[in-house]
């Protein structure tokens, strides 16, 4: 009775459906892109957390203090402090050069560096090596290049490109190692050892900033501590308030991003949540039209002795079945989605990382389609089971 009585308005029964099909379909796919983000985000930011960063400035208050620069001397005494949570101090010296190779040139960022350097700045190697500590005692002619460096010099080939020698401002550098595209100003990148890069930017020992890696990202605060104690010492500093350097803990940064990334993703489920409250609202006003439309029926059902729990049933029946069909093709269309989303967004928006499917999303929103129906369907079937069939023979 219940399916005869949807196959009459079919138009109805199937855009009653449809709020079902769209509120399932937003939860699967917005759950899916909401965990895309925070998987790409803690992929991309995770090594982050264990790093400090020290960069130039101007004392905030405090007396009068003569403002000194960044330089390898600090280096030294951070990275001689033979403290448990510090394992690697990398410093930064920056300038402009151009590399070439053949006829085909580009001007690009150059960073005299250590090999802590990509764990400092959370960079990956697509292909090759870091240079090591003793290719910088020994002032090794190796360089490792953004991917912007291989585009424009060897046509995006990353093999032509490794172990070839390229010329670095005047001197002559072989390609060790290849970053990970990050599309920013970074991908137009070559770094150096610091000792080699001194041949290619010049300058004295004065370097932008300082990177301290701790041990693990419990110890950052330990490690902050050391950090400012040694740079106080270095820079005669004897107020806070005087200091010429900043030293940030970027755990602190990272887990504010965090925070607001998590905050997003609950407001795009919050907005699928809502998409789906008012397809059951659709539900319920359908089967509220539904018991009004059929109150003679009702009436002669009780009078030859239906009883309320046959009544109930065929009219929550019909809702779950409604809801129902509308959780299995959301479901269908949510998946389908989140699959499609997941093959283009890595390619043309790749900040956002891959949209995952996975089955618990899935499971809970059909349960949810289902619960729907019991729930919007319940007080009109209860409403016909209650009325007495003279009243509705009545009404009719």
């Amino acid at each position: 009775m219940a399916l005869r009585s949807m196959r009459s308005s079919p138009l109805r029964s199937a855009l009653t459906t449809l709020g079902i099909v769209v509120g399932i379909a937003a939860v699967i796919a917005l759950f899916g892109l909401g965990q895309g983000v925070r998987t790409n985000f803690h992929d991309n930011y995770s090594s982050l957390t264990q790093s400090i960063i020290i960069s130039k400035t101007k004392a905030a208050s405090g007396p009068i203090h003569s403002t000194e620069a960044l330089r390898e001397s600090d280096l030294t005494a951070l990275a001689n402090t033979g403290s448990p949570a510090i394992i690697g101090v990398t410093p930064l010296r920056a300038g402009q050069a151009v590399i070439k190779y053949g006829q085909n040139a580009i001007s690009v960022s150059i960073a005299g560096v250590s090999d802590y350097y990509l764990k400092i700045r959370g960079r990956v190697l697509a292909a090759g090596r870091m240079f090591t500590d003793q290719e910088n005692v020994d002032k090794s002619r190796v360089v490792v290049v953004g991917p912007d460096v291989v585009t424009y010099l060897f046509g995006g080939d990353n093999n032509k490109a490794l172990n070839s020698w390229v010329r670095v401002g005047r001197l002559q550098f072989q390609i060790v190692g290849i970053l990970t595209p990050q599309n920013d100003s970074q991908d137009g990148l070559g770094l150096l050892p610091l000792n080699s890069a001194r041949e290619v930017i010049g300058g004295a020992d004065t370097l932008v900033g300082i990177g301290v890696v701790a041990t693990t990202v419990e110890q950052v605060p330990e490690a902050y501590d050391i950090v400012t104690r040694v740079m106080d010492k270095e820079h005669g500093i004897a107020l806070p308030g005087a200091r010429d350097y900043r030293a940030v803990a970027v755990s602190t940064q990272v887990n504010r991003i965090n925070n607001v990334v998590e905050l997003l993703t609950w407001f795009t489920m919050v907005v699928a949540l809502i998409a789906l409250f008012v397809g059951a609202l659709g539900v319920a006003n359908i089967m509220l039209v539904t018991v009004k439309e059929r109150t003679a029926e009702i009436g002669v059902r009780k009078a030859i002795g239906a009883r309320r729990s046959a009544i109930m049933k065929q009219f929550l029946t019909e809702a779950v079945i409604l809801s129902g069909a509308g959780g299995i093709v959301g479901v269908g269309v949510g998946a389908a989605v989140t699959l499609i989303a997941a093959d283009l967004l890595p390619r043309y928006v790749p900040e956002l990382g891959a949209p995952e499917l996975s089955v618990l999303p899935i499971v809970a929103a059909f349960g949810l389609s289902v619960l729907i129906g019991l729930l919007a369907g319940g007080y009109p079937a209860l409403r016909a089971a209650r009325l007495h069939p003279i009243d509705a023979l009545r009404a009719e």
